[in-house]
């Protein structure tokens, strides 16, 4: 599609956008919905106007369905659904789906896995197997598999496979039939990192997704279901959290999120275009390893407190060993045209999210811009 110039001028003077979530979306997405919004392919209406049960927003739906499927090459065995209320929302809906009233196992790696283990604690017996800032002395890694204690009675094992506000990545998927000795569905959070990285399905019992990080705008939840875990909801969860309820109706119990889905495929659909997830993953290796390099060879002017291999490709968080400097570093970055770089509240610092929509282009104008306020400041 050719932009007008007026937008070409507008689309070449965005900045690089490094915000965890609400996160930034390709340029080209934006430029098509911005066409798209009063009339959609002819329709007369924008997405937004379109009933969720009108032809016209089906086949958008079932477009983002193939696509994703085929992304992620998930396996006919698994239900995709786009649901509602986020990662907090799926903290309660995995509990009154799989726990059967009984028990849970969590492998605490940051913020995100401990606030799952404490909701989930209002609806099951609740047990965190392995602690990261117990054992580690902080959220730096993920505790060996060795050390996770695992319960006979848990019905599931909730890991979050990407920690956004600590930078904290699983690498590979836990394999359970290993490490428990028995047939223990696993559940991951990959809000943060979803479609940057293939999926072993093989170690998956479900994967859920906030999109507002790595896929859309934020009121669209992606869950990945496996079959035979369908039809285990307590009798208090609500209908629109059963997920065999929303299995058996496309999603369509109640009124989906339908712009967010709209928007999900087509940012489904520049994933194709780029080259597909491998090279969002080539891509997200390039950006995390120009950014890690330039932290760890700034002599301690930048800090990265992450075990190695257990290093963010999404969220690269650091810290100043300074920190009198972090006004002036956020403020003179933000004048380079780098924004929302500030840690979250809880942990301070720095925090780079370099998502599948940020450009490679926009990991090393920041990697430039570190050198050049270390060299100024150190």
């Amino acid at each position: 599609m050719k932009l007008n110039t007026a937008t070409e001028n507008r689309l070449a003077d965005r900045p690089f956008n490094f915000s965890p979530g609400p996160a930034a979306l390709p340029e080209s997405v934006l430029a098509q919905a911005s066409a798209e919004m009063l009339n959609w392919h002819g329709s007369g209406v924008s997405v937004m106007e379109m009933s969720h049960r009108g032809k016209e927003f089906i086949s958008i739906y079932e477009q983002a369905q193939q696509s994703l499927r085929e992304l992620l090459n998930v396996p006919p065995h698994f239900k995709i659904l786009f649901l509602q209320g986020g990662g907090l929302g799926e903290n309660a809906a995995i509990p009154l789906n799989l726990s059967q009233g009984k028990a849970a196992d969590f492998v605490v790696t940051g913020a995100w896995s401990q606030k799952s283990a404490k909701e989930a604690a209002k609806y099951c017996k609740a047990t965190v197997v392995a602690d990261a800032e117990k054992s580690l002395g902080g959220f730096y890694g993920v505790p060996s598999s060795d050390s996770w204690q695992i319960s006979s009675e848990a019905q599931y094992l909730h890991i979050c496979s990407n920690e956004t506000i600590h930078g904290v990545e699983f690498q590979q998927l836990p394999d359970l039939d290993a490490i428990a000795g028995r047939d223990l569905p696993l559940v991951a959070d990959a809000s943060s990192h979803i479609l940057s990285r293939t999926v072993d399905w093989a170690r998956v019992g479900v994967m859920f997704a906030g999109a507002q990080k790595n896929i859309g705008p934020a009121g669209l939840t992606l869950v990945f279901v496996r079959e035979d875990l369908l039809g285990r909801a307590l009798e208090i969860c609500p209908s629109v959290m059963n997920y065999q309820v929303m299995a058996q109706t496309d999603s369509m119990f109640n009124t989906p999120p339908t712009y967010a889905i709209y928007i999900a495929g087509l940012v489904f659909q520049w994933i194709k275009a780029q080259g597909g997830i491998a090279e969002m993953e080539r891509r997200a290796i390039e950006k995390s390893k120009l950014l890690y390099q330039c932290i760890d060879a700034s002599d301690g002017f930048y800090i990265n407190r992450v075990a190695v291999d257990s290093r963010s490709r999404m969220n690269v968080t650091f810290f100043l060993k300074n920190e009198n400097l972090n006004d002036l570093f956020l403020t003179n970055a933000k004048e380079r045209g780098l924004i929302n770089l500030k840690g979250h509240k809880s942990v301070g610092g720095m925090r780079a999210s370099i998502y599948n929509a940020v450009p490679v282009e926009g990991a090393y104008a920041l990697a430039d811009y570190m050198k050049s306020f270390a060299q100024q400041h150190g």
